[in-house]
């Protein structure tokens, strides 16, 4: 059996190491999502334009994509609850480094090296939560991890818009950073410590040679592009097409944050009974929900409604992470970190997709026909990956054949 389905004891049960795994969530969600927010704000301050400051962005969503696998290969034998804390510890310099920078390039850097702990945090609080409960509950353990980055889209993102607005731009990154110590010494205190004896880097390396984990992978780069399509040009979309007011954009945002909290919750509920058919229901859910968008938008009401609709499409993370724990066999630690590169390359596809349509003048609501169509994309990576599965099944090959397969 192997360490993600082995059941640990808590030292103040469950729920309380549930809640400091998703207090990091809560801070990685805050900082990533509001710097977004006040970009304009850093870019006057530095004085250069929005869309070279916009660098920063990418940089940080750079740092997540090198930094989920190599810290978990490099440090495969380092136990979870310190990487735990070390992943927060180095969050929070990250963000603290940006409070004290006065150059575009030093604000770059310092977003980069924020961005290095992301995945490998996340993936790693997942495999611990996982370990937690028994495994009929692990969709749910997830999504309780999950459910501080949900919840960073009502509450964190735009108390530190605000705070951002009333006390500067650094403010934001302050608060940030005094989240990630706060993570580390409620994991110190609340996680237990989770063996996983026999992992080494060699053994992540060989996640790489499974068919199933990479398949996984290009489900959620592929299929929740959709939703970062329409989202990266969400404020445009609603002041040009909807009408709406740029100061209520943040209130409509909030709502897609609820959407995502409901979404993340009833993801983990069906994970627990099938991962992938929790996969492709929701990968159909969103492309009828993105589709429909295109015409939606185009009242206060129906947008209102609809972006809601669209944050549910987040159920699909649970499933998705669980899926990867199935198929990585004993490179657990560096599939699970993947799982965050995975989404941070369907946010640069969606977005860019969605810019392509803009650009040539299918107006702002195409996003929607494009999350739909990478919806769809996503849904037939997850049909060549099922119908595989199966076939090696019929074939006789045995569970470990199958996920190295």
């Amino acid at each position: 059996m192997n360490d993600s389905r082995t059941q640990v004891a808590t030292p103040y049960g469950v729920g309380f190491a549930e809640l400091a795994l998703a207090i990091g969530g809560l801070a990685i969600g805050t900082g990533e999502f509001a710097a977004m927010s006040i970009l304009p704000d850093i870019a006057d301050d530095m004085g250069t334009s929005v869309p070279k400051m916009g660098h920063m962005i990418s940089s940080y969503a750079f740092g997540v994509v090198v930094g989920a696998p190599l810290i978990t290969i490099l440090f495969a034998r380092v136990p979870r609850r310190i990487m735990l804390i070390c992943l927060m510890l180095l969050f929070a310099v990250g963000n603290l480094l940006s409070t004290i920078t006065d150059s575009y390039s030093a604000v770059v850097l310092s977003r980069f090296v924020a961005g290095i702990p992301h995945g490998a945090y996340f993936g790693l609080a997942a495999l611990v939560a996982a370990s937690l409960v028994p495994p009929d509950h692990r969709g749910r353990a997830v999504a309780k991890v999950m459910l501080g980055l949900t919840i960073a889209n009502i509450v964190g993102v735009p108390f530190a818009t605000w705070l951002g607005q009333a006390l500067g731009w650094r403010s934001v990154f302050v608060i940030v950073g005094v989240l990630g110590i706060l993570t580390a010494t409620m994991v110190r205190l609340c996680v237990p410590v989770v063996p996983h004896e026999g992992a080494s880097p060699a053994k992540e390396l060989g996640v790489f040679k499974r068919l199933q984990v990479w398949l996984t992978l290009g489900v959620v780069a592929i299929g929740f592009g959709g939703v970062f399509s329409i989202y990266t040009y969400i404020t445009p979309t609603l002041v040009n097409v909807t009408g709406l007011a740029e100061s209520s954009v943040p209130l409509v945002l909030g709502l897609f944050g609820v959407g995502m909290t409901v979404g993340n919750l009833i993801g983990g509920w069906f994970t627990d009974r099938s991962r992938i058919w929790t996969i492709i229901g929701v990968l159909i859910w969103n492309a009828i929900v993105l589709s429909l968008f295109t015409l939606a938008v185009h009242q206060v009401w129906s947008a209102v409604l609809i972006i809601f609709l669209i944050g549910i499409g987040v159920a699909v993370v649970p499933a998705a992470q669980t899926r990867l724990m199935d198929v990585a066999g004993d490179a657990q630690s560096v599939a699970a970190a993947l799982n965050h590169s995975a989404f941070n390359i369907a946010n640069a596809l969606g977005a860019w997709f969605g810019g392509v349509a803009i650009s040539l003048n299918y107006g702002w609501q195409s996003t929607g026909w494009v999350g739909a169509y990478l919806a769809l994309g996503g849904l037939m990576v997850m049909i060549v990956s099922v119908l595989f599965e199966r076939h090696s099944a019929m074939m006789g090959y045995s569970k470990e054949e199958l996920q190295a397969s």
